[in-house]
């Protein structure tokens, strides 16, 4: 099955038994004092335009474990199942994702459901934006409260998705892994952009930053061609971080279109490795 889907597609789609549609939007930007990156719920402009039917799932509220010292940590996996079987998806449903933020957040919440074992699943190419450029309905005012799911679907979640920074550490020089950076050139760099706890990068990191992706558009040819580019080999096993988990999860759904099968997302990112100075990075080309 495709792991994309376009806006017309979608449309002919929508009303059919058991499809779900979920709005994944967050709303980030960073502190004007670059100390951190501020988040705000985006239910306000789902509630103005939106996909018609189609349900926020706000990660603000469902999927972030504050109990653990960095953002947007994962919950638990019967958590994270229960939030969304609480927003209509079950164990038949069929799922398809947008954002209306360039598909970090979209891609996020398909990297959840993978880790979880959940696989009907798609992201929409291109987004609000590109069903609101090809003239689709949209509808707008208060949503209706989701429905929860009448079977919801048991987790069976796939450790290997998810990294923790023990096992980012080990991956360090090891043979066959590439561990890469989502962010922009000038953080992996440490010449600009938001610093998190300290500038640069996972030392001996490379770098595909999560813009060039382009909201699911770009062909699997081409994401190979930038995964060449960048030093990732076919065969590598991946682990993806960048600030907090949301862009390495847009840059391991689309390593995953282009056929890479071995991917992890580290989902502490830099907010947990650069808190602790003991842990390796460095600034500077690479």
């Amino acid at each position: 099955m495709s792991l994309t889907i376009t806006p017309a597609a979608l449309a002919e789609e929508l009303g059919t038994p058991g499809l779900v549609v979920l709005d994944g939007s967050v709303f980030q930007r960073p502190a004007p004092d670059l100390s951190t990156m501020l988040q705000d719920s985006a239910r306000a402009s789902f509630e103005k335009s939106r996909i018609p039917g189609s349900v926020h799932l706000d990660a603000l509220d469902w999927l972030w474990d504050r109990s653990r010292p960095f953002r947007f940590a994962l919950p638990a996996p019967e958590v994270a199942a229960a939030a969304f079987a609480a927003h209509g998806v079950g164990q038949d449903s069929q799922v398809v994702l947008y954002d209306r933020v360039g598909g970090n957040w979209a891609t996020r919440t398909f990297w959840t459901l993978h880790w979880l074992g959940f696989d009907d699943v798609r992201v929409l190419e291109g987004g609000l934006a590109a069903w609101k450029a090809a003239g689709l309905p949209v509808e707008s005012g208060p949503a209706a409260a989701p429905l929860p799911a009448a079977r919801p679907f048991t987790p069976k979640p796939r450790a290997a998705a998810i990294a923790d920074r023990d096992t980012v550490r080990a991956a360090l020089g090891a043979p066959g892994v590439a561990v890469v950076n989502a962010l922009s050139a000038e953080q992996h760099a440490g010449t600009g952009g938001l610093p998190y706890h300290r500038p640069g990068r996972i030392a001996g990191s490379t770098n595909l930053p999560a813009p060039l992706l382009s909201d699911a558009t770009l062909a699997p040819e081409a994401i190979a061609t930038l995964a060449d580019q960048a030093g990732i080999a076919r065969g590598d096993r991946v682990i993806a971080y960048c600030g907090g988990g949301i862009a390495a999860s847009n840059l391991a759904f689309n390593l995953m279109r282009a056929g890479w099968t071995d991917i992890a997302v580290y989902d502490g990112s830099l907010d947990e490795w650069g808190r602790d100075p003991a842990l390796p990075m460095e600034t500077g080309p690479g």
